[in-house]
């Protein structure tokens, strides 16, 4: 059911409660706020790889790094507004189904990348199902401190894609001062992939 109403949690405490420790991924990081969630809980550390453009490819990309990184737990976490510019790619996970993807979808009804334009998970749009019509089974919606358990835990899940979307305020994301060079931040993302699989 999609009711704004439920989306009261807040960004900067449900996201930490949800992810656990971030160590336990390789994580994509879309734009905006989500760009800010990941930035703080891993506090640079490179097993996460945030973007800086490129929006709606964060997907895409960590559907790239399931298959090329079996051995890794991926998670992609990114905005609503970003899933809607590239609802697609829930279709090719689901069809290419690696057991090693979490997608985590941060949903305050906005476009925060440009400027907070209402996006369409305000209106009947419910991302959830959407996951799951494109064959993605294993999903849950959290709206309430209660779900956090079972989305955190279905994060974790080992046998199937999984898709958590966290219903959340449009509250400003944590404060978080990047680093925007790609390059540097795709050779050091390498680098600890590498050296995780020696």
């Amino acid at each position: 059911m999609n009711d704004r109403s439920l989306g009261k949690l807040d960004r900067q405490t449900v996201v930490p409660a949800l992810v656990g420790n971030p160590s336990d991924f390789l994580i994509i990081a879309g734009l905006s706020g989500s760009a800010h969630d990941i930035g703080v809980l891993t506090n640079g550390k490179p097993n996460a790889y945030i973007l800086g453009g490129a929006m709606g490819a964060p997907i895409s990309m960590g559907l790239g790094l399931a298959l090329a990184q079996p051995d890794f737990n991926i998670l992609v976490v990114l905005g609503d507004g970003e899933l809607l510019m590239n609802a697609g790619s829930l279709a090719t996970v689901a069809y290419m189904d690696p057991q090693n993807l979490s997608i985590l979808c941060v949903d305050n009804g906005c476009y925060g990348e440009t400027g907070n334009q209402v996006s369409a998970t305000v209106g009947s749009t419910d991302l959830e199902l959407m996951a799951n019509g494109c064959g993605i089974s294993n999903s849950c919606t959290v709206h309430t401190d209660a779900d956090i358990k079972n989305g955190h835990e279905l994060l974790r899940k080992s046998d199937s894609p999984t898709f958590v979307l966290v219903r959340v305020t449009n509250g400003p994301p944590p404060v978080y001062k990047r680093n925007f060079d790609g390059v540097e931040g795709k050779i050091a993302f390498r680098k600890h992939c590498l050296k995780g699989k020696n």
